[in-house]
């Protein structure tokens, strides 16, 4: 086993397409009395920043992906994407 060093992690959690996003059509439907004509499809979502400690950015982003499944997202509604960032 090598060394292992401190990788910040991305996790965004999103809800999978077709699956109802009131809070995002609500941003929606608010946008263009805010000025903000022409916006369209908004989705609501959450994002986590993690230090995670591994051998590796492969096997910090492995052990970040298993964190989001088992605890940070509910696989049934939600997907989520794992980014490495340094």
């Amino acid at each position: 086993m090598g060394s292992s060093e401190t990788f910040s992690v991305l996790v965004e959690v999103r809800l999978r397409p077709g699956i109802a996003d009131p809070q995002g059509a609500t941003i929606e439907r608010a946008l263009p009395a805010l000025g903000f004509d022409g916006v369209r499809a908004v989705r609501s979502g959450k994002a986590f920043r993690l230090e995670v400690e591994a051998d590796s950015a492969e096997a910090a982003a492995a052990r970040a992906g298993e964190l989001a499944h088992r605890l940070l997202a509910n696989p049934v509604i939600e997907e989520s994407t794992v980014t490495v960032l340094g």
